[in-house]
């Protein structure tokens, strides 16, 4: 707590005001009095850096690798029939959900580096830019712990302040999760729920119905983007999709014939590497061609 009272503590005051009397006072004061309410200084030096600002090829080193390629084809089979249902049920690509759920969170290995409440809590003292929406997520995530019971220093989260397997913020597990287990309660690290609530998402931000639209301009490409605004984490996560999915079944996805559309090869190969991204393969004149540059 910053100050001698909570009510010297201007995040309280903020946050406060933000939940308006949506749940008890008493709740959000105790919140803000917890004994390991903490502001960590290094957050605001990770945004600073975050992986997405990256090169496109030393954030690819990062997840499109045998690692993540073996991870993902393990978590495939091992959870088949739940990610079957899921991908049925929503009318969206198995292998995308799948490889969604481990880049988030590397299947559950890698999804906790502080409580959300302090990740939170730090950007709205340390990082003026973003401290009208930690407010904003701040609130939705201490309505989210009393409505469910839960002590708000308990959950873990990402220096950002997404938590869980697949590494929501406040409001986006209030909008978009989903109860797909069945037993009355969203829960952010049952897979059922969380492979559920990542479908959801994609589906409620574009991903139309059993789209095949991979391209950039596409629904899919869209609704992914949605899920982290980076370019380089939509393009690593259709990469790895297709590499997971090929280890996983022998199959290929169709790849986009640029033949019917462009006679002239140079402006075919721009058109596919603006449409698939720099690590892709497309067809023209009936023969395969890769979107990488040589150097």
């Amino acid at each position: 707590m910053v100050g001698n009272t909570v009510d010297e503590d201007f995040a309280y005051r903020l946050v406060s005001e933000k939940i308006n009397g949506d749940i008890p006072d008493d709740f959000v004061r105790a919140a803000f009095k917890h004994k390991k309410i903490e502001i960590h200084s290094e957050i605001s030096e990770k945004f600073a850096r975050p992986y997405e600002k990256k090169s496109w090829s030393d954030y690819r080193k990062i997840f499109v690798k045998e690692s993540r390629i073996v991870a993902g084809v393990k978590f495939y089979k091992t959870n088949i029939k739940l990610v079957q249902k899921v991908a049925e049920k929503y009318e969206v690509d198995p292998f995308i959900v799948v490889t969604i759920a481990g880049v988030e969170s590397n299947y559950g290995i890698h999804h906790s580096q502080y409580s959300v409440f302090n990740s939170l809590y730090s950007q709205i003292h340390d990082m003026p830019k973003r401290s009208k929406w930690a407010t904003r997520e701040l609130a939705e995530f201490l309505k989210y712990c009393y409505r469910d019971n839960l002590d708000p220093q308990e959950i873990g989260g990402s220096y950002a302040g997404a938590f869980g397997f697949g590494q929501f913020i406040p409001s986006s597990f209030t909008r978009y999760s989903v109860d797909f287990n069945g037993n009355g309660v969203r829960e952010p690290y049952d897979w059922a729920d969380v492979l559920g609530s990542i479908a959801n998402y994609l589906r409620m931000n574009g991903y139309k119905a059993n789209s095949k639209n991979y391209t950039k301009s596409g629904d899919i490409y869209k609704s992914v983007f949605a899920y982290n605004h980076a370019d380089n984490y939509v393009m690593a996560v259709l990469e790895l999709t297709e590499k997971i999915r090929e280890r996983a079944t022998g199959i290929k996805r169709q790849v986009v014939d640029y033949g019917v559309e462009y006679k002239n090869f140079k402006n075919a190969f721009a058109k596919a590497r603006n449409d698939l991204g720099p690590n892709a393969t497309f067809i023209w004149n009936k023969r395969s061609y890769s979107t990488r540059i040589s150097n």
